[in-house]
């Protein structure tokens, strides 16, 4: 059994969706950031950087903190949502990408944009460009491809899970997706997947889906 510590983030939301996508069984730990729950000792015994989501896999007696870590080692465990050959390496330059890139400058853009307008103009312009900048990089990357990895229909990977829960923030990054036709055609088509619905609510419903 998998013990997955999570919350409503899309770090957190990569994971669940994985684990929805993979079918297998695993406990929800609720761990609420607004409560500072990420600091109890007993969480910081699995992520010593008290952020979530962590995991600890009870068959094989691994814990693991940051996402990208938790999807590769799942993944990996599992042979699923990955690819072969030199496929693996732009499976893994694009999870790179989102690890590196994508989550967290879209994180600063929803601290300033969404949540402390009007407190740092500089800021909110420097994240509001690199936003837009980063979604015209994953738009040119998905121009006639279903999914970031492979050309045509492709393979659903863990890159495409681990960008998805950010994208699906696109209103608190102030982007349209349809100013970017591509993202919008492949957030819709992983949207409506019943695993990732059911994963985009856990731990807990906060709200629909955006359309996008």
């Amino acid at each position: 059994m998998i013990d997955l510590y999570t919350w409503t983030t899309p770090n957190g939301r990569k994971v669940s969706i994985l684990l929805e996508e993979l079918g297998v069984p695993y406990t929800v730990k609720p761990i609420n950031i607004s409560k500072d729950e990420q600091f109890a000792p007993d969480f910081l015994k699995i992520s010593p950087n008290n952020r979530i989501p962590a995991m600890v896999d009870h068959e094989t007696g691994v814990a693991l903190m940051e996402s990208g870590a938790i999807m590769l080692y799942l993944a990996a465990k599992y042979d699923r949502f990955q690819v072969a050959g030199d496929e693996y390496w732009h499976m893994m330059e694009w999870l790179m990408w989102q690890m590196g890139g994508l989550g967290p400058m879209l994180g600063q853009a929803h601290h300033f944009l969404k949540y402390n307008p009007g407190k740092a103009l500089y800021a909110e312009d420097r994240y509001a460009t690199e936003a837009r900048r980063l979604y015209k990089v994953l738009n040119t990357r998905l121009a006639g491809r279903d999914y970031v990895v492979g050309t045509g229909t492709g393979s659903y990977t863990i890159a495409d899970m681990a960008m998805w829960p950010w994208v699906s923030r696109h209103d608190f990054h102030q982007v349209e997706l349809s100013d970017y036709p591509d993202v919008q055609r492949w957030y819709r088509h992983i949207r409506d997947r019943p695993a990732v619905q059911r994963g985009y609510h856990i731990p807990k419903f906060v709200q629909d889906i955006p359309e996008g």
